[in-house]
């Protein structure tokens, strides 16, 4: 499971398309110039206006004591390492792999030195996720306010070699970079999961 996921999610990675074109789900056309910036191929302008914020102020847990850096950007992570493993990526731009211990629910934290309007980075995901999942579906979509930052969440649900995944994650861009802070597991596994999903995600700082 881990290897097949991991290979899919190497397309979720920015700098590797230079001046190639993306079709968002929305019909959107979207092209990464040479120096790495994004623009719409019609110059129109991205609404947000569809996607809803959620009220609630989510918290990372008290149980999450360690802070682990991104050495890219300005991401970081607190981590409840008597629950995750983690280590240094083994592909482009993932810069940290994480694992629930001894299951089947791993994280990734994808950190870029590239900025680019986060609808977009969301975007350009769930595309680049579609060409390996041709029915790859975004189920959700909002904005959350997590430990003060001002993030957009996804939920995707895509079928891999016969085998349904689910993916979810935070999307965060600044003038430091772009940042997708991910967890993966069997569609079958959400529901048990749920609770170490949400309490992994919210780590989710800037330094």
């Amino acid at each position: 499971m881990k290897k097949i996921i991991v290979a899919t999610l190497l397309l979720w990675s920015i700098t590797g398309y230079a001046g190639q074109k993306a079709i968002t789900d929305t019909g959107d056309v979207v092209i990464l110039n040479d120096d790495g910036t994004w623009v719409y191929s019609d110059d129109a302008k991205k609404t947000t206006s569809s996607i809803g914020t959620n009220k609630r102020k989510f918290l990372k847990p008290k149980d999450s004591s360690f802070l682990l850096k991104s050495k890219i950007n300005n991401s970081a992570f607190w981590v409840n390492t008597h629950r995750w493993t983690f280590g240094k990526g083994d592909a482009a731009d993932i810069e940290y792999k994480f694992r629930l211990k001894g299951k089947s629910l791993y994280g990734l934290a994808i950190t870029e030195e590239i900025s680019m309007p986060v609808v977009a980075l969301a975007d350009i995901a769930l595309a680049n996720m579609k060409d390996i999942a041709p029915d790859a579906k975004m189920v959700r979509q909002e904005y959350r306010f997590v430990n003060g930052k001002k993030l957009l969440y996804m939920e995707i649900n895509g079928t891999i070699r016969g085998i349904q995944y689910s993916y979810r994650g935070y999307y965060y861009s600044n003038d430091y970079g772009i940042t997708q802070f991910l967890t993966y597991t069997g569609t079958n596994l959400v529901s048990k999961y749920t609770s170490e999903i949400n309490d992994f995600l919210n780590g989710f700082v800037t330094q």
